[in-house]
């Protein structure tokens, strides 16, 4: 392979890395920008909470507004302010509610929908009494688009009640047991088939009848408080694991590196033809067989490196100049392991080629990672990163190249002349060895023979064989008496 093909399978597999970090950068920016944005929202939301607050004390409470009886009434329409304004700021969607404030047929204003609020349980009539009042007063407001917004509680009781026919609301509806009564079905069901205000211009609040009054609606806004935080954690987590990698972008990085490799695989495969002096018109089809499967085979490449790729920066802390190196030198040493079973090389050369293949593979991950920090624009860092490395480790290797072989076979000469010496001497000694040991164990049967002659000589041979002074050993009758007998 030339070093302008090899350059250019480098800038590719190093483009391909870059891409998938881009994807997984960009997925934990979003994260992070969402982070941001909840911290926006939910300070919003707590915001209206406090200034809802804040007015009712300030506006309602401590002007006494609405004396004992209508003081809740004004409570309900500063608390839904509030509430739906934050229910909606912590969803990022802002405002959407202002109170209107004068008194008029007007108390709030959704999204530029008219609301009359009702808050009244006087005549057990779920708020429609005082709808009713509203309603002759300023018969047109529906007809503009005006709604009536109601206690949830008064809204569930209405909707429930018109629900039932006769017969079951006699079954059901009897007086003194606490609920509705068959009187309050027949209030309900004269209002809605009255027809002036149907059922889809009635809402419920926000809010029940029982939590916007005076001694209520402070621990009403802090449990309110508590729904928002727990709303925002409920988001945050949502965002998390959006931002976790997917099969789906897996599958994308996968056929997008198949592509570019397999592409790069045509390129190169054309081109190669192309200077062994082909044009394009004398292609045979067993050059176009050639192209499709370096093609095909850039096609599987690809796959396996994006794949890999994907897998190794999202499942482990692998940066992807990394892990692209990692498989673009899982693949530089297959391919020697197969060119050592086929024979093309010895041992030792499959050894110096897989180190020169895990070299270049690093060379070309550190100038990757250096050039995208320096140029922190997307897969271009990485390339020109990559180019400049490459260059610079070919410049280097080319001038050192002369001086290493020199060195390399110096040292060659010198260990083979080091083996020829260390083994000559290592049989020396092994023949020594083996003829010392031989004459041993000779002595040493004789020492221990079963007949008491030979045993006595050899013992004395055995001494003076392990060194024992010759007037120390025991080889004459005198010296024998003289030792058991003194």
């Amino acid at each position: 392979m030339s070093d302008t093909v090899r350059h250019a399978k480098n800038n590719q597999e190093q483009a391909v890395a870059s891409w998938v970090n881009y994807l997984n950068q960009l997925r934990l920016d979003n994260l992070l920008a969402a982070f941001a944005r909840q911290d926006e929202n939910l300070q919003s939301a707590l915001s209206s909470l406090d200034e809802a607050l804040r007015e009712i004390d300030l506006e309602v409470v401590t002007t006494n507004r609405g004396g004992a009886k209508g003081m809740h009434g004004f409570i309900a329409e500063v608390a839904q302010v509030g509430v739906g304004n934050a229910r909606s700021q912590v969803l990022g969607e802002g405002t959407v509610y202002e109170w209107v404030n004068d008194n008029g047929p007007v108390d709030l204003v959704r999204s530029g929908v008219e609301i009359q609020q009702k808050f009244v349980a006087a005549g057990g009539r779920f708020s429609l009494g005082a709808i009713t009042e509203h309603v002759h007063k300023y018969p047109d407001f529906v007809k503009n688009g005006g709604r009536y917004q109601i206690p949830a509680d008064h809204f569930e009781m209405i909707q429930k009640l018109h629900t039932m026919d006769l017969e079951e609301a006699g079954k059901q509806l009897t007086r003194g047991m606490g609920g509705p009564s068959l009187r309050d079905w027949e209030r309900v069901r004269s209002f809605l088939d009255e027809g002036s205000v149907g059922l889809e211009s009635l809402e419920p609040s926000d809010l029940r009848y029982h939590e916007v009054q005076r001694g209520a609606y402070g621990s009403t806004l802090g449990a309110e408080t508590e729904k928002l935080r727990s709303t925002d954690q409920s988001l945050r987590a949502n965002a998390y694991q959006e931002s976790h990698p997917t099969p789906r972008e897996g599958a994308k990085a996968t056929s997008t590196a198949a592509a570019i490799e397999g592409g790069t695989a045509f390129v190169l495969a054309v081109v190669e033809k192309r200077c062994g002096g082909k044009t394009l018109t004398k292609f045979t089809s067993e050059d176009w067989a050639d192209i499709a499967g370096d093609t095909g085979f850039g096609f599987v490449k690809g796959s396996v490196r994006g794949l890999s790729i994907y897998s190794l920066t999202n499942c482990t802390a692998t940066p992807a100049a990394v892990a692209s190196s990692i498989v673009t030198a899982a693949f530089g040493i297959a391919e020697q392991a197969h060119r050592l079973r086929r024979g093309e090389i010895n041992e030792l050369g499959f050894i110096e080629n897989a180190e020169l293949v895990a070299l270049e593979a690093a060379v070309s991950a550190l100038s990757s990672f250096v050039g995208q920090a320096l140029i922190p624009v997307p897969v271009l860092g990485a390339v020109i990163g990559n180019s400049v490395g490459i260059v610079m480790y070919k410049a280097c290797s080319s001038s050192l190249s002369k001086r290493e072989v020199a060195l390399i076979e110096r040292y060659l000469h010198e260990h083979l002349a080091l083996d020829k010496q260390l083994a000559a001497e290592y049989q020396r000694l092994i023949d020594t060895l083996e003829a010392s040991m031989t004459h041993y164990v000779d002595v040493l049967q004789r020492a221990f023979s079963p007949d008491i002659g030979v045993a006595l000589l050899g013992s004395v041979e055995l001494a003076l064989q392990v060194g024992v002074a010759s007037e120390d050993v025991l080889d004459s009758e005198e010296k024998i008496l003289a030792y058991f007998l003194h």
